[in-house]
């Protein structure tokens, strides 16, 4: 959406650079830091929309920033990681991130990835403030959505998850019953379409169930159907 404002994080002054002249050609506000205490320090000075963070930074690691972002607010945060490997993908996730890109990385990828998840963390919001309540909440045994306030209760204990955390739980409780693959959840939870790497779903499915359920090893709700995917199980309440 324009006017939104994007903080790009990287020590290469070519990457921030040319992601500036692409997000600012779609209407953003763009910032940029060089260093990861620059980028907390902007963070924390203009609270951006979303942030880009480069995972190798001197001062303060994408690691350290993430976390520490994620520790105060729940500001979409997309990665950016040279490496490529595994290990570093499943930590910057696991810190809290809705995305990552591996270097070399098309800079119409990032843009369209960063347009879906903030067209999804705002545009949701305003939908749900445009419909009644009783029109969008989701009331099972034990957990409940509330879409127009992005508030999940579990056991009449709110319980606090990401923008992509609750967009994916979202999904599921629209469709109870029904299975997904890897694949699909990317497409229709993130947006995009492409064969290739789901590690984003894999981590984040984790990290929904250990917050949601009292026993993510087997969980009551978020159920694997093992060799496609997953699917959502619970009794609703009428």
């Amino acid at each position: 959406m324009a006017g939104e404002t994007v903080l790009v994080a990287d020590d290469e002054r070519d990457i921030t650079d040319v992601c500036r002249r692409y997000l600012e050609r779609e209407g953003y506000r763009v910032i940029t830091a060089g260093d990861g205490l620059e980028a907390l320090s902007m963070w924390e000075a203009q609270r951006p929309d979303l942030v880009v963070l480069d995972l190798m930074m001197p001062g303060k690691s994408g690691w350290d920033v993430c976390s520490a972002i994620r520790d105060a607010e729940d500001v979409p945060i997309v990665m950016l990681t040279a490496r490529g490997e595994e290990s570093d993908r499943l930590l910057g996730l696991t810190l809290g991130a809705d995305d990552y890109l591996t270097k070399p990385f098309s800079p119409r990828e990032l843009v369209l990835r960063i347009r879906n998840i903030l067209r999804r963390s705002s545009g949701e919001r305003n939908a749900g403030q445009r419909q009644p309540a009783e029109e969008t909440e989701k009331h099972f045994e034990g957990l409940s959505l509330y879409p127009s306030q992005r508030k999940t209760v579990v056991w009449g204990r709110e319980t606090e998850l990401t923008v992509k955390e609750f967009d994916l739980l979202h999904w599921f409780v629209r469709h109870p019953g029904q299975v997904f693959s890897r694949s699909q959840l990317l497409s229709r939870v993130w947006d995009i379409d492409f064969e290739g790497d789901t590690t984003t779903v894999t981590v984040h499915i984790r990290r929904l169930r250990e917050k949601i359920e009292a026993d993510p090893s087997e969980p009551a709700w978020i159920k694997t159907v093992w060799g496609i995917g997953y699917k959502f199980e619970g009794r609703p309440l009428s």
